[in-house]
């Protein structure tokens, strides 16, 4: 399965300033693309737009080399995205928030791959307990869990290290490394400061609106 989403002359404008305008881009199957600028660059925005979000915006994303208008089945197959908020449901406990992605991902699941998930995310003895007596920390790694569940292609990650201890930072970064390397890729947004790698290049969102690619 291939793999490339593509930005053309993206724009958008927000209470009559521009967060970015005439952006490119381009990630491909084992690429890591960070995506950093000041608050109020428009760094979430961008994520969202690029996932497939009803936002208004001028410009266009491709699939696969098919504007996403016409590929938004296929794209969303191979998309997994995670927004700033950790997206748990206080009242279920991390065992019932799992099951209930992988509902919505169409992916039925078994208890024994959510308990295996979770005892590696860090979170053996948290699973029957209701998410809203987790620490922050805690629910973002249900969240994470969802990297292991959910096998997608394209990982589009908005701050995905928040809240997270040094011990889960390391497991983390490794964790897009080795997808990567699999073959997939990944657009994240993070204050972190990502570990070198080969297959790793950073935008840089500004206050004129436009973007820099290294």
């Amino acid at each position: 399965m291939s793999l490339r989403l593509q930005a053309r002359r993206l724009a958008c404008e927000r209470d009559d300033r521009w967060l970015f305008h005439d952006l490119d881009l381009e990630i491909r199957a084992g690429e890591i693309l960070r995506v950093e600028g000041p608050n109020g660059s428009g760094k979430t925005t961008l994520l969202k737009i690029l996932a497939g979000q009803p936002m208004e915006h001028a410009g266009e994303v491709l699939w696969n080399g098919t504007p996403l208008r016409r590929s938004r089945s296929d794209f969303l197959a191979n998309l997994l995205y995670l927004g700033h908020a950790p997206g748990v449901k206080a009242a279920l406990t991390p065992l019932e928030n799992l099951a209930w992605y992988q509902a919505l991902a169409g992916e039925p699941g078994d208890e024994a791959s959510r308990l295996g998930a979770l005892e590696r995310i860090g979170l053996a003895g948290f699973e029957d307990l209701p998410a809203a007596q987790l620490s922050a920390g805690q629910q973002r790694r249900v969240a994470l869990a969802r990297l292991e569940l959910t096998p997608r292609l394209l990982w589009v990650l908005d701050e995905p290290f928040t809240a997270i201890d040094r011990q889960g930072v390391a497991a983390l970064e490794a964790r897009l490394e080795a997808h990567a390397e699999r073959g997939g890729g990944v657009l994240v947004t993070t204050h972190h400061e990502l570990r070198a790698s080969s297959g790793l290049r950073r935008l840089t969102l500004g206050e004129g609106g436009g973007g820099v690619e290294r």
